[in-house]
């Protein structure tokens, strides 16, 4: 929720209003160690709330959670752009790789999550994961870095990369030249 508003440039609540009900997970994006929020009808609450007992669930003294998932949501924006950017920057170097292995349409990245093509019979999604996870000495050899990139293999010829608060421009820029030396060495 918080990073589709932020992309299109208005208020969670515009989102919102369109919906039933809305959980909203301030760990995801936000930066806050956990908590969630639910909202929805009087009904379907104290549903959930009853549900939650039953099942074991609640917490005490969430204060301090409360006040990180209150300054995730205070400085959230400001994140959330960071990490759009990141994984615009992301997807715009994979695209001017012009590679035969792996290829990204910029204009498809709206949030912080970017859709890589693994192009051709080899690799596979899973192939390309685990060779951009993977450290060889080869690697250390021609880059003089030991970077390991963690995607997640989506869909039969589709990685998954997604930025959040912990991705720097710097880790993103490291990330892009892994996927690069990688790509290289698959054509080889």
């Amino acid at each position: 929720l918080m990073n589709a508003a932020v992309a299109q440039g208005v208020e969670p609540a515009q989102i919102a209003q369109h919906c039933d009900s809305v959980s909203l997970c301030f760990s995801k994006g936000l930066g806050a160690p956990a908590g969630a929020v639910l909202a929805g009808s009087r009904g379907f609450v104290s549903e959930a709330w009853r549900a939650r007992k039953v099942l074991g669930g609640g917490m005490r003294q969430a204060g301090v959670l409360a006040a990180a998932a209150r300054l995730g949501l205070q400085h959230g924006e400001v994140t959330l752009r960071g990490d759009h950017g990141n994984a615009r920057r992301f997807a715009e170097g994979i695209q001017a790789l012009d590679s035969a292995v792996c290829s990204v349409s910029p204009a498809a990245v709206e949030t912080n999550i970017v859709m890589v093509s693994v192009r051709g019979p080899w690799p596979s999604p899973a192939e390309l994961c685990a060779r951009l996870r993977a450290v060889s000495e080869e690697e250390v050899a021609e880059t003089g870095r030991a970077v390991s990139v963690l995607l997640l293999p989506w869909a039969a010829r589709t990685v998954r990369a997604v930025w959040h608060r912990g991705v720097s421009a710097r880790h993103t820029e490291l990330a892009r030249r892994k996927l690069e030396f990688v790509a290289k060495k698959c054509q080889e």
